[in-house]
Parts: C-alpha cells; structure tokens; sequence
C-alpha cells in the first residue's frame, strides 16, 4: 500500500511539474531535463509508458494549448516516453475527434512523420515486448483482429495497420464516403469513452474562416501519410505481411483504399500522389517482398550461381529445351495404362494436383501448362495407336486418359479457379450474376492452348479405330455452324462416305467436344480459324431414313433390338441419353432392363469421354437396386434382380473396363455394391437359377462367380503372396485391400454433399447421381465374405491346419475330391483320392453322394477348396495323380464354380513361395513343353533390352531349363486348357496378372518358360507375351536396375553413349511403344517403358529410390563436365579449362534447365515407383542419410557442388509437390505436416550446428538454399503446416549466410504465427 501511495505520489509531483512549467512558459528543455532527473532519482525506467499515458491524458483535452504539445515533443526527443504508445493514445484520442480539433491532429500527424517510420530502436529496446503490450492495451487489437495473446512482432505488424486504416478512414469520413465502403463505418473512428464532445478548443479553432482550411490540409495530410506508409521500405513490407497474413482484414482496408481512390475529389486534386498511384502501391509486390509469390526459383538460383562467367559445358545435352520439363506429365499418363494396375484414388484428382505442381514448380503460365499437358496426352494416344494385341488393348485406356481424365482434371483447376472468384467478388460486389459470367485467366488459357495446339498436326492424327467419331466430329461443327437447316438427327442418318472430303477430323476435334460436353468451352470454338475446312452446303441432305441411334430413341423410338444394337454399338454424347436410359433400368420390364444394361456396358462405358464418370455412376447405382414396394420375406430382394445384375456384372469385368473405373477413382464405390451381392448369391443353394430371354440358363453360382471375381480384380488379388513372407519392402499396390476399399469408400460418402454442392455450381452432374444410401459399410457386414478372406490369408501365410474328419467341411472335400478325380478313383490299382493325401481310403459310397453333398452354397465350396487342392497336389506330387488327372480335376472345380479359380490361384501361389515342391520338368509327356519356342523367346528378349545394355541370362547356362516348381506348372498348365472365348476371357483377366506377378518373383527362366507356352496357344499375343518376360530380368539383378535407370537419365539427359541416342527428352525415354513394327521382329524397347512396366512388382523400392539419387549426381556431373570446355571451378573459384568440347558452350541458364530436368526425372521414378510412402521416406529418411555421408564430397570442384545442391533441392520439392500436391486439397495432403517437420527440423539442426554432415558444405548451402526459395515461390501452403520456432532457426542460420531475403520470405509466408517474427527481421536486417 505504501509503495502505491508513494507512486501516486511520484506521477502527481510530476504532473505539478508539468503545470508548473506550463503556467510560468517554461521552455521545454529545462522542463525534460528536470524530469529526467525526478524520474531517474525515483527509480523509474525510462523510457516510461506511465508518463507516457499521464502527458497524454494532461493534453487531453483540458491542456490542449501549443506548450503542452511542446512539452510532448522534448519528451520524445529525449527518449523519456516510448514513441510508439504515444502515437497509440494519440490516435485513440485525438484522431476521432479531428474535426473539434483539428491542430490536434495535425501535430499528431506531425508526430507520425517524425517517429513512425524509424523502427528499430523500438524492436531493439529492452522493454519492447511490454511496450507492445501496453499499445494492445490501449488500442485493443489483439480483440479487433482475432488473435488471442499475439507476440509482439505480430502486435507490430496490427498497429502499423490499424495507424494506415485509421488514417484512410479519417480521409474516407472526411468526405463523407464512408457509406461507401463495405463496412459502412470505421473500426478505428470511436469516440474515447471519456471524451466530452462539448468540450471548448483552447486554439479558437472553430473560426469558420479557418477551419475549412485545416480541415482540407489535414485530409491532404493523411492521404499523404497513408502512401508513406505504403512506400516506406520498412512500412510497406509489413503491410504486406498484414496483407498475406490477415487477408480478410486486409481485403476490407484494400476496399476502402479502392473507394477513396475512385471517390475522392481531394486525391484527384493531389499532385504528389494519384489515385492509380495509391492503387498501384497496394499491389506493386516488385517493392515488398519479391521473394514471396511472384518470385522465379530458376532466377534466383542464377543469382546464386553467377561465378563470373555464365558459361558451362552442355556436353551431350543439347538436345533438350524447356518441354522436356513437362516430362512428368508423360510419365504420369503411361504409368497409368499398365493394366495391371487398380488405383483406389481417383486419376483425375491425382493428374489435378500434378497439374498444379509442375505449374507452380515451372512458374509457367495456364496456357503453357494446358499445352504441355495436352501434348503429353496426345504422345500417349499416338504411342499406342498400332499396340500390340494383347488381353488389355491400351488405346480405349489412353482415349480416357485424353479425352476423360485429362479433361476433368483442367475441369476441376478452371471451376476452382472460378469458384475463388465469385467467392471473392461476393465481398466487394453487388451484382453477383454478372461476375459469375466473367471466365477467369484458366478458361482463357484454355482456350489459348487449344487454339495452338492446331499447330502440333504430327500429334493430331487420330487412330483408326476413331477416324469416323473425329470426322463425326467436324461434321456436328459444320452442322452447327448451318443453323437449323440440318435436323438433330443428321449424323445418326448420314453415311461418312457421303461426306464431303474436307470433312476430316483429327485430336483436336475430339478434345474440342469433350470440352463443350463438360461447359470448358462453347460452340464458338467451332469458328475458330482453320477448325472447320469444309462448309455447311457441302454436307448431303437431310436423308429421308430415320435409322436406329440415339436421336431416334430420344424422339421416342422404340427399345427394339434393332435400337438396342446400335445404342451398344455408337456412345450415348450426352447426359439427358443415358438419363433416359437408366430411367428404364427403374421402371422398364424384365426384358428393357436387361437391353439397358446392355447399352451402359456397351459403347458409352468405354467410348463415351463426354459423359464417362456419370456412367460409371449410374453403374454403380444399378448394382445397388431399390427394395421393390411388394417386397415381402427373408429372402434378399437382389435375388429377384439376378439376371440384370449377372448382365451389368459380366458387362463391366473387361479388363478395360475395370481400368477406366480405376482411372475415375470409382473402384471403392463399386467394391462396396459387389459385396453385398456377393455376400447373397454365395450363400444361395445352387439350385437357384434363371432363365434369359436367350434361352441361356444362369444359377446363383454363375452370378456368385462373375461378382466375386470381379470384386478380386479390384483389390490387387494378382500380387504375389511372397510380399507377406519376406523381408523387403512390399509393392505399392499390397495396401488395397478389401477393408482399405471400404474405408475409402465410407470417406467419399461422408463428402459427397460437400461435392455435390461445389460441382453443381458450374457442371450438371445427373439427376440420378445421389447414391442409394450414405451409410458406412464394413467388412463385418458381410460375414460369409469376412471368414472366406479370413481363410485366404491364412493360407498365405502358413500351410493348411488339419482337417476334423467328419465335419461339414470334411464331408465338402470328399465329395469335391471325387468329383474331380473320379476317373483316377475308379481306375485299376491305386487307392481313391482322399483328404489325406493317400494314407487311408476314403468310403466307397462317397462317389454316389457327390451331387448329393455339393448341393450348398458358394462360401461352402470355397472353405473346402484348400484343402482340395492340397489333398491334389501332394498326390501328384507322389505319383499318384498324374499331371494331366489334376490339371483336369482343377479344370472340373472351376467349371462348377467359376469362383474357385480365385482360391485355386492363391493357394497355388501360396505353395510356390513356401519352396517345398519339387519342380515339374516341362517335357511335352507329363507337362506341356515349350519346345523350341523357348529360345526364340530368348532372342527376342535380347532385342527387346539391345537399348539398355542390361545382359539377359542364356538359357543353356542352366542345368535343367524347362522345369518350373509344381504348384505353377499345374497353374499355368490349368490356364492353357481354356479356350479363349468371353466367358474364359473373364477369368483369364484374373488369372493372368497373378500368374505374371508369381512368375516374375520365380527363378529364371520360369518367366520365359510361360510365356513360351502361352505364345504357342495364341500366337497374335507373342509380342505382348515376350515383352512380358523381358521384365523379369530386372526382377533377379540389381544391376540390370541400376543399368535401367542409368540409360534412362542417360537419354533424357541426351549424354552420349554407345547405346543411347543424344537427342534427349520425352521421345528417347518412352520412345513410341513397343511391337513388330520393324523388319526382323521385336525392336528395342525404350527405357523408360521397360522401367513403367516393371516397377509395381519390385520388392525392394527403397533400393531404386538410393541408385536413382545416385544416378542424379553423376548425371549432374554429366551436365557439368561431360564433352569438357565448361566452367568447372576448383575450391579458389578458378576455372579449370579442358579441351576437346564437341558441342560448345551454354549458359549457365541451360544447365541449370538440365539439372531441372534430372530432378524431375528422378522424382518422377520415385513417385511413380513407390507413390506416398516411398516420397515420404525419401524425405524423411534417404536424403538426410545421404547429408550425414560422405558422398558427393570428392570431386572438389566448387560449380558441380553447388548445381548437386540445387538438383538435391528440385529433387526433394518435386517429389514432394507430386506426392503431396501444393495445396490442401488432396487427402494425401495431410500426411505431409509431420514429413515436413521432420525434415526442417533435420535441415535446422545442421544450420544451427547441432548436426555434423558429411557432404560438401557448397553442397549443403546450396540445398538449404534451393529447397527454401522452391517452397517459398511454389508451396507456400507447405509454410503454413511447419512449426514457427523450426522456422525461425531456418531463418536465423539462412541470415548466417547471408541469404537475408530469403529468410525474410521464409517467414513472411508461414503464416499469422511467424508474421511477427518476419516484421521484425523487416525492422533488423539492412536490406
């Protein structure tokens, strides 16, 4: 109490001090300089906030006369009061009350000039963080922004804003154009609580003849100040901290700045300032921060890299140009048609957020990456225009990929781009409607680089097989531009052959209609100039003929089989046709519903690009049908859909067909339909059965067999049951699991009314797209399905348990067992084939109650069926059973359920891997033989890898080359028996990439021996078949990898070798496919193709990921040094000069383009390789090992150090951006904060010292460098998701080197929470 007592005192002497000095006019000098002593002698630290509030408060407003504010003033020369809460109670005090005192204001501006721009003895002075403080408790802002317990660099950056805004809105009411403005009234312009608005002006100040005057020159002050602010160095890199940081603040002072610009008559009249000027301020980033969004990466590193000379060597690269940094497009496209592959996410939203990577990574522009995309697609189209025939014809998938896929993914980038536009122009503008109708930069882009894209005529040439839906093309251009005079059924009538000869489509005509389809562009791209050659006079009449096709059923046609055939045939071109189709799958007959199915699974699910994603919608919709109203019973009502099911199932399951819903991100929707049914039809007794209008007969085995063999293709059921018994790293692909699936599945459901809503604004989606239900499903659901996946993972992992003799499951066997194997039971000498392989016989009167016995349901069949198989084998494998009786018996098992081939599979699989068979010699006697074929395999393997340098084993280095382990000399000799008609075809989809992938994981030569054998059965698979088998010798040599991938940077790069063109870039990587297409046979096939198709079964991913960060430094010493005559320095920055250069000189700009192009290689392989995870590990793992080494650290030579560096840097930001995406949308984006962390925090620790590295220090340098400007110009957003404080020591041991922009830059874009560290740097470092 006391010492509060005394305080009180103190501040009352001091405040009589003041009185005194005032009344006698003391000068001011005197007047400080006897304070200074009281308050020193008092103990008081100065400079003080309390004398602060208390000379304020004694001008305010009882004292308002020239000596006090003179009295202020020495104050603040003399360091007595802090400036900053002086200006803070001022501007509560003074600045809304201008108007009755406006001298008031003007010192107080006066006062602005003279202390607000000198920041940095305040962020420097001792007692900074209380007299920040001290201003958010007299101006509240803190509570105004919406941020709880700022720290005072963040508090900094709030009343530099909040002095500007309270300026401009002085300015604003000043003339009365407040109104205008969004929030109608000012934050900043409240009357102090305790202010007295009678209060008489000591200066006489409301002489009329004065105060206009004052009032005017005050205005014209403060408009004045507001554009210090924005030009002063300091100032306005704050404001644009506030203006990146605080955005919706920000846009409400942007507003009002826009208003006063546009509205005041006092700006017009200023000659020092103009309204375009103060616009031109707030968004001129060239005098901010230049580092943040709009700066190049490529620019800064030349700036890093500028050695006195700006020459380099190119060697062997000089083939390579800016395109070649769209590589990863291309790589992306033709990793996407193995069809092997089934993706659970979407293609689509994986090729957006690549889209928006390779934009931001390249800073190009919308139009160059439209372009570049459409290019690479195209490349893919004309790829595969001549495939090799095989099960998976590739064109109808790169068709998808082009004209679907690729097309959505530019939908989805220009709808957002539109949707932020309207969002935004919904807080500054009225009219709405009106700025929905603006298209935003994006659509114009696309408009631009489809327009170019004509120019690319060698791309355009369309395939035959769609040679007549392109020219369809131009004549439904032609026809358009006539205007009514051609009826809408035209092209359903005409015969092409009709056609006028100028009437020629190609690609671009094609992608031209799948971007009107989905609302890209309208139909006045048809007058674009050279988009149409021909004219509407020269189309033939209108013919008198209504033939059968989509416009004769849209006018009411009726679903004969005339019509049902050509709406198979021709793809439906718009939504409103399959709507009416799927309308009939509702409320049509029997009959109808069976003809639609037919019409969804025809030529619209594989050639309908326009309207494809709503197709396989509506697919799975149907698989889902209503309750009937009438429905009464236990009985589930799919049963009474049977055959319409069994007509959609056997439609979909084409291997194409399956891979376009896996393009669409639609395979966890169509697992969660295909359970249930699985789930009924396995638990229906066989004697369920129906009867088509074919006459054919299906049972509930049949309909069981075509949904559960589906439902396998769908979570990867071909991998190899190795990955769950070895130690390496499993392939990307083992995740998708049927419980994976329906996670997958539950998660879309849960945002499918968020989706709904965000596409409905600008793309019609249809009206039947809501699905049958959003509730969660989960394996326990489906508890038949549960305990057979049960069982199937069991027998991969161990050897089967013993059977109960006597069980239902016993009793199953037994009767399968003879069904199979009766002809062996019943001959002369042995003893039947029983369960225990042999060892005791099974009864006699087994045989007669076999169709007695298996009479049961489909689950029931499949629990017994391992232990079938088992029983077979071991009785082959003791002579017992002869290879032809079982190869036989497998063959009876499938053909009574077509189900069991999936468990036939993985138990035989499963055995091949255990090691404990012995092999089955392949002789033409007991196994079929792959004679001489078997070395003709050889040799065209031979050619198929010339281009790679990479030695395929001989065949006759082996002692016994035809022999393969038993349980795949059954499996393969089982696949060979089927014929290869549609029903096998199905089947065979299933068996073939299991086989492939179990065959691959085998000893050499087994892989050859297959393939011998399946060649020889169908000949026009040969190419196919063989370049299957040429994978396998990089499945059993690390070397042959290493050698891949090393031919692979090689041709991108074009460095020279005796095995690889120089030219470089996209065409020597994936060159044109592969196939006879060459006199001789099979020609070499690209190395990049050889790396797509075989990645997805390596086993040890992280082993790629290590050689390719290898074969990156080398190729960047390649780039370097390769051909001699660069500028390779040594540790004194001296060149070192060597002779015999063969291509000359180029800037240093090109190699650091080669370097790019490397970087983006390399993480494209291990994107593609190994997907999230093994990019997570690269970042978190394999990058920070190679730092700690000693690689990289002997070449000693300064410029191949610093572009290692740089490549590190692209290297690791490229990976990341395609993994993770750039932004938040992508659920994969959520897995990047803790990766990121980690690997700053990594990065800080070795800035800081904490960490001893091993590599080069330039090295080291460079990639903190490189990698912190590509975030910070290309992934901001990544910033926002990083602790502060790991920031921050970023930041600091960046300002150690000297790099005190970047640090800058690093903090200005991590968000509200390092902004006030930012501020303060702003305020310390002399930029």
């Amino acid at each position: 109490m006391a010492k509060s007592i005394k305080h009180s005192s103190m501040w009352d002497s001091v405040l009589e001090l003041t009185k005194s000095a005032q009344d006698s006019g003391s000068e001011s000098l005197p007047w400080a300089i006897q304070l200074y002593s009281s308050l020193t002698s008092a103990g008081v630290p100065l400079p003080s906030p309390e004398l602060a509030d208390l000379l304020v408060s004694h001008i305010c407003w009882d004292n308002n006369v020239p000596i006090a504010w003179k009295f202020l003033d020495m104050a603040l020369m003399m360091k007595i009061v802090p400036p900053t809460i002086v200006l803070a109670l001022l501007s509560k005090r003074v600045v809304p009350v201008r108007r009755l005192h406006p001298a008031a204001f003007r010192l107080y501006m006066e006062l602005l000039k003279r202390h607000a721009f000198s920041l940095s003895p305040y962020v420097n002075s001792p007692d900074y963080e209380k007299i920040m403080k001290s201003i958010d408790d007299v101006l509240h802002l803190s509570q105004i922004f919406g941020l709880g317990n700022p720290e005072p660099g963040i508090l900094l950056v709030l009343f530099i804003l909040s002095i500007v805004w309270q300026l401009l809105d002085a300015s604003l009411d000043d003339e009365r154009l407040l109104e205008l403005t969004p929030e109608k009234k000012s934050r900043w312009l409240a009357m102090p609580d305790d202010m007295d608005v009678d209060c008489h002006d000591n200066f006489d100040e409301k002489r009329s003849e004065n105060r206009d005057s004052m009032y005017k020159s005050n205005t014209i002050m403060a408009i004045q100040l507001v554009g210090e602010y924005l030009k002063n160095k300091d100032t306005s890199r704050i404001l644009f901290l506030a203006r990146r940081n605080l955005p919706s603040h920000w846009d409400y002072f942007l507003s009002n700045i826009r208003v006063l610009a546009a509205k005041s008559s006092i700006l017009r009249n200023m000659k020092d300032i103009t309204p375009e000027g103060l616009l031109q301020l707030t968004s001129d980033t060239r005098r901010l921060l230049h580092r943040l969004c709009k700066a190049n990466p490529q620019q800064q590193l030349h700036a890093v890299l500028s050695l006195g000379g700006q020459m380099i060597s190119a060697g062997q690269c000089h083939g390579i140009s800016r395109s070649a940094l769209w590589l990863p497009f291309d790589i992306f496209l033709e990793d996407s048609l193995d069809a092997s592959q089934v993706a659970a996410t979407s293609a689509v939203e994986v090729l957006t957020g690549l889209v928006k990577a390779l934009r931001a990574i390249n800073q190009a522009s919308w139009h160059d990456t439209f372009l570049a995309l459409w290019i690479a697609a195209l490349r893919l189209v004309q790829r595969e225009r001549d495939p090799s025939e095989g099960p998976a014809p590739p064109l109808d998938t790169c068709l998808c990929m082009l004209l679907s896929v690729t097309t959505l993914a530019i939908w989805h980038i220009v709808d957002e781009e539109e949707t932020s536009l309207i969002n935004n122009a919904d807080c500054s503008s009225t009219n709405q409607k009106k700025e929905k109708q603006v298209p935003g930069r994006c659509r114009k882009d696309l408009v631009s680089s489809l327009q170019q894209l004509g120019d690319n005529e060698g791309l355009l040439s369309p395939p035959l097989s769609v040679v007549q839906v392109a020219n369809q093309a131009v004549a439904k251009a032609m026809m358009c531009l006539s205007g009514p005079a051609i009826g809408s059924g035209y092209l359903d009538c005409v015969s092409l052959n009709d056609m006028p000869v100028h009437c020629s489509g190609n690609m671009r005509h094609l992608i031209v209609e799948a971007c009107i389809a989905r609302n890209l562009l309208d139909t006045s791209a048809y007058m674009w100039p050279g988009y149409v050659k021909g004219r509407a006079n020269q189309l033939p009449r209108n013919p008198v003929v209504q033939m059968p096709g989509w416009s004769s059923f849209m006018k009411g046609g009726p679903l004969t089989l005339a019509m049902v055939n050509a709406l198979v045939a021709s793809p439906a071109s718009s939504l409103a046709e399959i709507e009416k189709v799927f309308e009939i799958t509702i409320n049509g007959s029997d009959d109808e519903k069976l003809s639609a199915a037919a019409i969804f699974c025809g030529a619209s699910l594989t050639r309908g690009w326009n309207i494809q994603e709503h197709i396989m919608v509506l697919i799975t919709k149907m698989l889902q049908p209503p309750v009937p109203i009438d429905h009464t019973g236990s009985e589930s009502h799919l049963i009474r859909y049977a055959p319409f099911l069994n007509a959609l199932l056997i439609g979909i399951s084409s291997a194409e067909c399956v891979q376009i819903f896996s393009l669409h991100g639609v395979v966890p929707s169509l697992a969660g339909t295909l359970m249930p049914i699985c789930e009924v039809f396995g638990s229906c007794a066989p004697t369920f059965s129906w009867t088509l209008p074919s006459g054919e007969e299906i049972s509930s085995y049949g309909i069981f067999s075509n949904a559960f063999t589906l439902l396998l293709k769908l979570w990867r059921f071909d991998r190899p049951p190795i990955e769950h018994v070895n130690g390496d790293v499993a392939p990307v692909g083992s995740q998708l699991t049927p419980e994976y699936l329906l996670l997958v599945r539950n998660a879309q459901l849960a945002s499918y009314a968020n989706t709904l809503k965000d596409k409905n604004k600008n793309m019609k989606l249809t009206k039947h797209a809501t699905p049958t239900s959003l509730e969660p499903i989960f394996m326990d659901i489906f508890p038949n399905l549960k305990r057979w996946y049960r069982q199937h993972q069991e027998c991969i992992a161990s050897t089967l348990s013993a059977l109960v003799n006597g069980s239902p499951v016993h009793q199953t066997v037994e009767g399968l067992l003879n069904m199979m194997f009766k002809k062996a039971n019943r001959g002369g000498g042995g003893q039947p084939l029983s369960t225990t392989s042999g060892s005791t016989n099974s009864s006699g009167s087994a045989v007669e109650e076999v169709p007695l016995q298996l009479q049961l349901p489909a689950w029931d069949i499949l629990e017994a069926t391992p232990f079938v198989l088992d029983a077979g084998l071991t009785a082959c494998a003791h002579g017992r059973l002869s290879p032809r009786e079982l190869v036989t018996g497998l063959k009876d098992l499938a053909d009574f359920l077509p189900a069991s081939m999936v468990t036939i599979v993985s138990y035989l699989s499963a055995e091949v891997t255990r090691g404990i068979w012995k092999p089955a010699s392949m002789n033409g006697t007991d196994w079929p033989s792959p004679g001489a074929y078997l070395s003709t395999v050889e040799q065209q393997i031979k050619k198929i890898l010339a281009g790679t340098g990479v030695e395929v084993p001989s065949l006759s280095a082996g002692s016994s080359p035809t022999t393969l382990p038993l349980p795949l000399a059954a499996l393969v000799s089982l696949t060979i028996t089927y014929k290869l008609d549609k029903a096998s075809e199905r089947l065979l989809f299933m068996i073939g990439p299991a086989l492939d992938s179990l065959a691959a994981g085998c000893p050499w030569p087994c892989m050859l021996i297959i393939s011998s054998l399946w060649a020889q059965k169908v000949k026009r698979w040969s190419d196919f078949l063989i370049f299957s088998a040429s994978r396998t010798v990089f499945h059993h040599n690390n070397d042959a990898v290493h050698q891949l991938l090393r031919i692979c940077f090689n041709s991108t790069l074009g460095i020279n070798s005796s095995l690889t063109s120089s030219c470089g870039g996209v065409g020597a990587l994936l060159g044109h496919g592969f196939g006879s297409h060459y006199t001789g046979g099979m020609s070499p096939v690209a190395p990049g193709i050889l790396y797509l198709r075989f990645h997805r079964t390596l086993r040890n991913v992280t082993f790629v990921t290590e050689e390719i960060l290898v074969l990156l430094m080398r190729a960047v010493k390649d780039i370097a040094t390769r051909g001699g005559g660069g500028l390779a320095t040594d540790r004194t920055g001296r060149r070192k000069t060597k002779l015999g250069m063969r291509y000359g000189q180029v800037s240093l700009t090109g190699a650091l383009l080669h370097v790019k192009v490397a970087a983006s290689l390399g993480a494209s392989l291990v994107w593609v390789a190994g997907g999230l995870s093994l990019v997570q590990s690269l970042i978190k793992e394999t990058l920070p090992s190679w730092f700690l080494s000693s690689q990289g650290a002997e070449d000693g030579d300064l410029l191949i150090a610093m572009l290692r560096g740089y490549a590190l840097a692209y290297f690791a930001v490229l990976s990341g951006t395609f993994a993770w995406g750039i932004d938040s949308v992508a659920a994969a984006s959520k897995r990047r904060r803790n990766i990121l962390r980690t690997h700053l925090e990594f990065v800080a620790s070795a800035v800081d010292g904490k960490i001893s590295l091993g590599c080069d220090s330039t090295t080291w340098r460079a990639y903190v460098s490189g990698f912190v400007s590509l975030m910070v110009g290309c992934t901001p957003t990544w910033m926002l998701e990083v602790d502060v404080e790991v920031l921050k020591r970023v930041s600091k041991g960046l300002r150690k080197w000297n790099e005190d922009e970047l640090a800058l830059a690093l903090l200005a874009i991590s968000g509200v929470d390092a902004m006030g560290a930012a501020a303060e740097l702003i305020v310390d470092a002399k930029f």
